[in-house]
């Protein structure tokens, strides 16, 4: 019995390393074996403080008690919460639109310049996305000074009146989206260029021979085969600058009052300014349906469009 029972355990391993062997041998393990440590980091620097993040909403402000949505209810009882949402929206919507606009518009310019000179102008132009946006805003932060403001200087040149950029809430917003446009730009710009070198010459010339003028190229022929990068593009950087904490913070620190207040910004003053850690987390999580919402219908039309193809 002993000599039949071994020959079987030997042929179950030899199975057993063989299943293995073909496990191994696939695309998909492989690939998983290979983002196995970005997933781990993920699940370490995002998944864990994101679940805290939750738990500690449903804490009093000494986290001492469970309140479950006491604070999304108090926050929701609160007009300045819903200051600071439509703060938010119009921020990142109206910041989101001018950077995509700029940057396509930038990036058909670059791409008509002749080959040899498209790498200067490239890296010029990406100077203010790769400047840190702390360090950048501090110049921002002198040219609206009040007492020596450059753009101030330039209007007295022409005989007109200061204007008090952080010192007036409409200028306030004006000038934190400003900025951001300015530094968020060439993100959009280097994303455009890349598609558009992506883009068919032939396509081109068969629009031209058909007679269609350059706006009717750009509608017809360049814009529907950026759509996708266009589409992500905007979702990423809706996303960062809905979460965008630095400009806001350099410039005007939420002021005046609490005029250009964002989530970040909000929940930082709530949260670690004011000792209020469960109530800043709870400001903090609801960046998280408004993004999701957001995504889910660019997504959903990335998925359709490539269904179709």
């Amino acid at each position: 019995m002993a000599d039949i029972a071994a020959p079987s355990s030997m042929s179950a391993r030899a199975d057993h390393r063989s299943s293995l062997h073909k496990l191994m041998q696939r695309k998909s393990t492989i690939a998983f074996l290979m983002a196995l440590p970005l997933i781990l980091l993920i699940l370490i620097l995002v998944a864990y403080p994101a679940g805290y993040a939750i738990y500690l909403s449903t804490l009093n402000k000494s986290m001492t008690k469970f309140v479950g949505f006491g604070n999304f209810e108090f926050l929701f009882k609160r007009a300045t919460f819903w200051d600071i949402v439509f703060q938010s929206c119009l921020f990142a919507i109206t910041a989101v639109i001018f950077k995509a606009i700029i940057g396509f518009m930038v990036a058909h310019f670059v791409h008509n310049i002749p080959s040899k000179g498209q790498r200067k102008w490239r890296g010029m132009l990406l100077v203010p996305w790769v400047i840190p946006p702390a360090m950048s805003t501090l110049a921002w932060l002198w040219l609206f000074d009040p007492s020596y403001s450059a753009f101030n200087w330039i209007f007295h040149q022409f005989g007109l009146g200061s204007i008090s950029w952080l010192g007036e809430t409409g200028w306030a917003r004006f000038s934190v989206i400003l900025v951001n446009i300015w530094a968020g730009a060439p993100f959009f710009m280097i994303m455009y260029l890349a598609a558009l070198k992506s883009v068919p010459e032939q396509l081109y010339e068969a629009a031209s021979i058909d007679g269609a003028t350059w706006w009717q190229r750009i509608w017809y022929v360049t814009l529907p085969m950026m759509r996708n990068i266009i589409a992500i593009t905007a979702l990423f950087s809706t996303i960062v600058t809905f979460a965008n904490f630095d400009i806001v913070r350099v410039l005007t620190a939420g002021g005046p009052l609490t005029s250009t207040h964002l989530f970040a910004t909000w929940a930082f003053k709530i949260g670690i300014e004011s000792g209020d850690i469960p109530l800043g987390a709870t400001v903090s999580l609801f960046m998280v349906p408004i993004l999701a919402v957001g995504a889910a219908f660019i997504l959903r039309d990335i998925s359709k469009r490539g269904s179709e193809v």
